[in-house]
């Protein structure tokens, strides 16, 4: 998928700010002409995962196409119509789809949002609708009650928890130990949660933690992990060092092997490494490519494995980083001896748009950097990062919210 433009990026960040989970396709000339374009790996799993149809499993030929009713919708109206899900029976019977009536919305290398809501698949021109704009208005249109019940969806647990503590809020409550690291645990014995050593979130996947607790930084590095060495190729850090790495000078002065470069999804490196992204699969890979000039346009193709992680991997990584987080703020009083307190204001931290993940890394705004023997010494490194334009594209806002 081509880089998105300026607009585009508007679109997608609103998005993200509403916790809306879709796929993205880019209409090619010759798909727009043929009136068919390849299902996109990315586009397959968001179906597989949301339940509306499943490639994989489906068999060859036109007798078992799949029309899935559609929504086509833009600034103001609605079209129904249907999608088709195939598999032809020639070459590999590579995934395909198409929207008909398509063509009335829509332009050679535009990118279409399509997202699966209530057994519709519902489709937007993200390169021509302005979706902040449709949402903003007074007027109720088909797209703003989507987005309104997506998002309501979407918000529906924390919500519920904004409410449960906004009715804690009308008394005082007894603290049983009130320092920043218990206010979480007296919050969850007031609302009934068990006390247990589960590392999962504490209210049905939002974590509770005092305001004042010590809080994730959202910067440019997302988090740090090694490759799954079992699975890949080369086995350890040390074997990319011996076949790629570089000569430097080390912290006494004496040459050494190292490597220290950034690797992405468009184009291959100066040591001709770079990312692909196998959704259906579920891996992220480490290859070495080689540019091949086809039909005028400059392909990578691979030449060798290199490495590899497992996406769920990658997913779970994110979201331990950067997990929904109700951060509590509270007073308290002493009242005839003992120490009361009642809950004031939360900070909602949301979680990362995951389905977001894939399409930053496939698009280059998400890279890898690989800090390999070093020569100052220090251990080797591994951190996905993010553009600093990307961020809003990924992470909802926060939100401040008063309990009284």
């Amino acid at each position: 998928m081509r880089n998105f433009n300026e607009f585009e990026v508007r679109n997608i960040t609103f998005l993200t700010q509403k916790n809306i989970e879709y796929t993205l396709v880019q209409i090619t000339e010759t798909g727009f002409k043929k009136s068919i374009l390849d299902a996109t790996e990315p586009m397959r799993q968001y179906f597989k995962d949301c339940g509306m149809h499943d490639y994989s499993a489906q068999l060859q030929g036109q007798d078992y196409k799949v029309l899935q009713p559609t929504a086509i919708l833009d600034e103001a109206s609605i079209f129904t119509t249907s999608t088709s899900l195939y598999r032809p029976e020639t070459k590999k019977g590579d995934p395909r789809i198409w929207t008909f009536n398509l063509k009335k919305y829509c332009s050679p290398n535009d990118i279409l949002l399509m997202m699966f809501h209530n057994k519709i698949l519902h489709v937007v021109n993200l390169s021509r609708v302005n979706i902040e704009h449709v949402y903003n208005s007074s007027i109720l249109t088909p797209l703003k009650e989507l987005i309104t019940n997506v998002n309501s969806v979407a918000m529906s647990i924390a919500n519920e928890l904004t409410n449960n503590l906004k009715d804690i809020a009308k008394e005082w409550h007894q603290a049983d130990v009130l320092a920043d690291t218990g206010v979480g645990r007296a919050i969850e014995r007031i609302l009934g949660i068990e006390m247990n050593s589960s590392k999962l979130p504490d209210y049905k996947g939002i974590e509770l933690k005092s305001f004042r607790d010590k809080r994730p930084r959202v910067r440019s590095t997302l988090f740090c992990q090694v490759p799954d060495w079992k699975n890949s190729h080369l086995k350890s850090a040390k074997d990319i060092v011996a076949k790629y790495g570089y000569l430097r000078l080390n912290k006494d002065g004496k040459q050494a092997l190292t490597y220290h470069n950034t690797l992405n999804c468009v184009t291959p490196n100066s040591q001709n490494l770079g990312l692909t992204l196998y959704s259906i699969d579920k891996r992220l890979a480490i290859e070495e490519k080689k540019g091949v000039v086809d039909k005028q346009k400059m392909k990578y193709l691979k030449v060798a494995d290199v490495a590899l992680w497992q996406l769920p991997t990658l997913h779970d990584r994110l979201l331990e980083k950067h997990h929904e987080t109700f951060w509590i703020e509270v007073e308290s009083k002493v009242e005839g001896g003992e120490e009361l307190f009642r809950p004031t204001l939360v900070e909602h931290t949301k979680n990362p748009v995951v389905s977001q993940f894939d399409t930053l890394l496939d698009t280059g705004y998400i890279t890898v950097d690989l800090l390999l023997s070093r020569s100052g010494g220090h251990g080797d490194t591994i951190a996905f990062k993010i553009k600093k334009q990307a961020m809003p594209m990924l992470f909802p806002e926060s939100e401040q919210i008063s309990l009284r």
